[in-house]
């Protein structure tokens, strides 16, 4: 198991609330996917929950050493929780073509929130090498 990169990322809850407020849907809709947005919506704390998406997008980022994120969409990211609360990130367009050319396996993400902060970590694991048969 190769680890390709580890990232981390502290949002302050406020600043996401700020931006919601002053840009609505137009923030919304340009950062989350329409699946983000309908998970947070439906959670209590629902712009915690929009600042812990934004966390792991950047830790994901991060992980995968990604300087700049001029060459694609947020929404080409796209954090998951599965039913037994794991979160993983999925890919599309350009960050798909990104994570296809590292050889990635598989991602991990963790999401951690409060009322005055979202944090995240992301593991990135290359593919495993097949082993080669001896003949």
């Amino acid at each position: 198991m190769n680890i390709i990169g580890i990232g981390s990322e502290v949002v302050e809850c406020l600043r996401v609330a700020r931006m919601i407020e002053r840009h609505g849907e137009l923030f919304i809709n340009k950062v989350y996917t329409p699946a983000e947005i309908r998970h947070c919506n439906s959670r209590r704390m629902a712009t915690q929950h929009f600042a812990g998406r934004w966390a792991a997008k950047e830790a994901v980022l991060k992980a995968l050493g990604v300087r700049s994120r001029k060459s694609f969409d947020w929404r080409d990211i796209e954090i998951r929780r599965n039913k037994a609360g794991r979160h993983s990130a999925a890919f599309r367009g350009a960050a798909r073509d990104m994570i296809e050319q590292l050889d990635v396996g598989d991602i991990y993400v963790t999401i951690a929130q409060c009322r005055a902060v979202a944090m995240a970590t992301a593991l990135v694991l290359a593919r495993p090498k097949k082993k080669r048969r001896k003949s």
